[in-house]
């Protein structure tokens, strides 16, 4: 059996998927991606150069914040924390990610 593929993210939707693996509780970045990671199967793998830039980008636009604090193997570790703006932005990109999603299937599954 071939190897599965992973799957690179498609531009815009690394924010949406952080947003969402924030929802539940506040985590550090490594629990970011290995949560994104577990959600998906392990079809995405996000990368520290591209999840930290995104994460400094998400705190800069106020949807998450940050706070440092000691990682579950009593390390020193940021960790973020969605936002009220955060979790109505999640929303948003959530419809959005819906809207596109199905129309993308349409023409996928036209003849």
């Amino acid at each position: 059996m071939a190897k599965e593929e992973k799957q690179e993210l498609l531009q815009g939707t690394l924010d949406m998927l952080i947003l969402k693996s924030l929802q539940l509780e506040p985590m550090h970045g490594f629990g970011i991606s290995v949560r994104i990671a577990q959600l998906s199967r392990e079809a995405l793998l996000v990368e520290q150069g591209s999840l930290y830039p995104a994460l400094y980008r998400l705190e800069e636009q106020e949807w998450i914040r940050s706070e440092w604090g000691v990682s579950e193997n009593n390390r020193k570790a940021k960790f973020y924390s969605l936002t009220a703006a955060g979790r109505r932005q999640l929303i948003a990109e959530t419809e959005n990610w819906q809207r596109l999603s199905s129309a993308i299937n349409l023409v996928l599954g036209s003849a």
